[in-house]
């Protein structure tokens, strides 16, 4: 039972399963040569949304670059991405707190679906999310990861001060508990059902992936337990990268940043293996969508109050505003296919632009020690800004000499 408790009672250490998820993320791409990503599913769910009301997307050029074929039960990112939400699912079952939970503020709701939509649109702009353009980039040594995630940091302050704005905020809707609410709180009894509710769903979910292996679709088999296991992680660990980014502007707490260093660093080792042992590492257009992109992701998924893993496993937890946030990846991922070629998006921000692999561009020793050295001066540049600023001041040395403009109340 003590056992039981540690696993599913208790949240994880953010640094064992962001570790954890950068093993799993570097088994992936050896096992199946794809990258852990979520916003191309979204896209392409997208797609056979309008082909369901009608539209012919035939020549639509971003569809094609991300190929349409099969559906989510037939493709890998498609059993990723339910994979990911079964395990956050399971998770919060077993750990009896599903709950629907409902913003007091209805106005939460339409502006979770605008993040939602400028996340979405940013992350396809610069072909991938947190995920796919960075947790995965930057240990496949695609150098366009680093311009995603400094353009997603500057993205991140934007929001932050969009956030903070009184029209933002709105008025506080706090509203007096009676105790009779306070008795009808959900009883043990009735919670109770959960954990037996999480055990028939893993034991479903175990069998399609038996059935996979038996049908020799092994590459299914592999993405539906490779998202299982993503998507345990992300729940345990309450991994969000928006609140890596954000929380140092707001209040300068670092550990999620510094466990998403640590995670990636694993993952960085990790993911060389495979590419020194003959896999293609997957390389993107270092271009000018990747910055563009890269803000509008930041700024979406502070308004949105998540990003791409941080909407799934609250999602999965009953808060019924990331539902918004994933109604508006959907739309915005969708926009950005329909602008690649007919506002001529690809012709502006990315045509002409190559992919810069740090391996071939600086061979292969010191691309991996430059690789895992950025990444831990992100570590130290995260730990020196958290010790340095002052909550409700800003950031703050010894002398004064240089102080961040104070949040306004």
């Amino acid at each position: 039972m003590r056992f039981y408790q540690k696993i599913f009672q208790t949240y994880w250490n953010p640094y064992v399963a962001i570790s954890l998820a950068g093993v799993l993320s570097a088994l992936y791409f050896g096992a199946t040569g794809t990258v852990w990503a979520v916003t191309g599913e979204f896209t392409r769910l997208g797609g056979h949304v309008l082909q369901w009301f009608g539209v012919d997307t035939s020549k639509w050029a971003y569809f094609n670059l991300i190929k349409m074929q099969g559906s989510p039960l037939t493709r890998t990112d498609g059993w990723i991405v339910i994979g990911m939400l079964i395990g956050a699912l399971i998770t919060v079952l077993l750990s009896n707190s599903f709950k629907i939970r409902v913003p007091q503020q209805k106005r939460r709701l339409l502006q979770g679906f605008v993040g939602g939509v400028i996340a979405g649109f940013g992350a396809r702009l610069a072909l991938g999310c947190n995920l796919a353009a960075f947790f995965s980039g930057v240990p496949q040594f695609s150098f366009h990861a680093w311009l995603f995630m400094l353009a997603t940091a500057a993205g991140t302050y934007i929001g932050v001060k969009i956030v903070m704005t009184k029209w933002w905020r709105g008025k506080p809707n706090l509203k007096p508990v009676s105790q009779a609410q306070l008795q009808a709180t959900p009883s043990g009894k009735k919670r109770s059902v959960q954990p037996w509710v999480g055990l028939i769903v893993i034991l479903v979910f175990l069998a399609i992936v038996i059935t996979f292996t038996i049908q020799g679709k092994h590459l299914l088999a592999v993405a539906a337990l490779a998202g299982l296991g993503f998507g345990i992680l992300i729940e345990r660990g309450q991994i969000c990268f928006t609140s890596a980014f954000r929380d140092q502007w707001i209040s300068g707490r670092a550990v999620m940043t510094k466990a998403i260093a640590v995670g990636m660093i694993v993952a960085t080792v990790c993911t060389f293996f495979y590419i020194h042992n003959g896999i293609p590492a997957l390389i993107k257009p270092a271009a000018p969508s990747t910055l563009l992109g890269g803000l509008l992701f930041g700024i979406g998924i502070v308004m949105a109050g998540g990003c791409e893993t941080g909407m799934m496993y609250r999602m999965m937890e009953g808060q019924v505003l990331y539902i918004f946030v994933g109604l508006g990846n959907l739309v915005g991922a969708t926009l950005l296919a329909f602008a690649w070629d007919h506002l001529g998006f690809y012709n502006t921000l990315v045509q002409g632009w190559q992919p810069i692999n740090l391996l071939k561009s600086w061979g292969e020793t010191v691309g991996l020690l430059g690789t895992l050295a950025m990444l831990g001066l992100w570590w130290l540049s995260a730990h020196w800004w958290s010790r340095h600023y002052k909550f409700g001041r800003g950031l703050q040395v010894k002398s004064d000499a240089f102080v961040a403009r104070p949040m306004k109340e």
